[in-house]
């Protein structure tokens, strides 16, 4: 398979798991716990960090991409666990941040072969 699709589906897995996140927690399931900015600033936030280099293909963004993704799948799989209510929204959290880590971890990978 070509490295770029790999990039693509790094870039379905990060918009996939971004929107995910801004969706669950102001629109699906909002908390009355906690401020909705906080829970934003939360889960959305980290995603953000490396994203500019994500999208330039640059190597060690996407190696760092892969690393934030792991997080979120501990989460989906805690949450789909737990909370029955949630799961499904939890079972999108752990397919997204799996398809962002394998998708960046083989780009990377193919890049380093070739």
């Amino acid at each position: 398979m070509q490295r770029i699709y790999y990039y693509y589906a790094a870039l379905m897995g990060f918009f996939g798991l971004f929107l995910l996140m801004m969706a669950w927690h102001t629109l699906l399931s909002p908390s009355n716990k906690l401020p909705t900015a906080l829970l934003l600033l939360i889960s959305a936030g980290p995603l953000l960090l490396p994203f500019k280099g994500l999208l330039n293909r640059n190597l060690k963004s996407c190696t760092w991409m892969c690393y934030l993704s792991l997080p979120y799948f501990a989460h989906g799989a805690a949450e789909a666990y737990v909370n029955q209510i949630e799961r499904p929204y939890a079972l999108l959290e752990v397919l997204f941040s799996l398809l962002l880590c394998f998708g960046a971890g083989l780009y990377v990978y193919k890049a380093e072969k070739a």
